[in-house]
């Protein structure tokens, strides 16, 4: 099969074609002809070595829309690959924080190729009618964090997105159909950007430096920016909560303590559930949610991941096989 591969990661690693054995599967597990794969941050922070022992060589992406080699059937494949189920997290039903799992794309090879081998268990099947595979491949990861974090902030009426890209642009239909208001925060100076977030339903958008025009009851910071956390706590009016909903931070600076004071929370997302996604993916139809869509064709992974880093890309990244 032909592969997208990461051999050494690691500041200026570049992705390589590569010719590679066609994947066996084992048991309880499927082999997938893969039709599109999402363009994640996480897999930027595997190539930039930002995360410790990748699987290598890697074949990275954990959006993954194929079918089954074996009945056709549409499936989705997402970034938890395995749990182990026993352990003291999965025993207590928090299996995105199981302490053995694999992750697809990271600790298992992923869907930057035409066929991928993934546990039955832990792939989503699909209805034919639920959309292209690029316009579902981007709920897999991006729509699964967001909807994560949008659940851990509550009721709150009032939510902040911080780092409009895949996720946010997702989530923010979703918040809007839940009846929420949304108020969008980008790179600063992004004109584009914001006028986007305005676009799919946000009633204000503003450089990720300036305070909304309101307290805020909640705020989710997307962008791997650790000094947006104090940004964020100051826009976040008394109870509210910051969830950070990326697997990647740059270091957050010090601040003070009365950003946190009256009982303002500030929590992380690590990873998701079967279940996010068996609760995700109808509500998604149901809700109408349009991913904005950049194709690529699998050759130029390494181009998508390069448009992703700068900011260039409205939306999401989708590699099409």
């Amino acid at each position: 099969m032909r592969a997208i591969v990461l051999e050494r990661p690691g500041p200026g690693a570049e992705l390589v074609e590569r010719e590679l054995p066609d994947p066996e599967p084992g048991p309880g597990e499927l082999l997938i002809e893969v039709s599109a794969c999402g363009v994640c941050r996480t897999d930027l922070h595997v190539l930039d070595g930002e995360l410790s022992e990748p699987k290598l060589p890697l074949v990275l992406g954990h959006q993954i829309v194929g079918r089954r080699a074996d009945t056709g059937q549409r499936v989705g494949v997402p970034w938890l690959g395995w749990t182990c189920g026993e352990c003291r997290q999965c025993r207590a039903g928090r299996e995105n924080l199981c302490e053995r799992a694999v992750f697809t794309g990271y600790t298992r090879d992923g869907g930057y190729a035409e066929l991928a081998v993934a546990d039955r268990r832990f792939c989503f099947p699909l209805p034919e009618g639920a959309g292209d595979d690029a316009q579902v491949a981007p709920l897999l990861c991006a729509g699964l964090i967001g909807y994560r974090a949008l659940r851990m902030c509550g009721e709150a009426e009032r939510l902040g997105l911080y780092g409009f890209g895949s996720s946010a642009h997702l989530i923010a239909q979703l918040a809007r159909h839940q009846g929420r208001r949304v108020f969008a925060f980008t790179r600063d100076g992004d004109i584009e950007g914001q006028a986007f977030a305005r676009h799919v339903g946000c009633e204000w958008a503003g450089d990720g430096s300036e305070r909304p025009p309101e307290p805020l009851d909640a705020a989710i910071i997307f962008a791997p920016v650790g000094a947006l956390v104090p940004e964020a706590l100051a826009s976040v009016g008394p109870g509210g909560a910051v969830v950070c909903a990326g697997i990647h931070m740059s270091e957050i600076p010090a601040f003070s303590y009365d950003l946190l004071w009256q009982e303002r929370q500030l929590r992380s997302v690590a990873n998701l559930t079967r279940q996010d996604g068996e609760e995700l993916l109808p509500l998604a139809a149901e809700a109408g949610i349009e991913a904005q869509v950049t194709s690529y064709p699998l050759a130029e992974a390494g181009r998508a991941l390069q448009d992703l880093r700068s900011g260039r890309l409205e939306g999401s990244a989708v590699l099409v096989i």
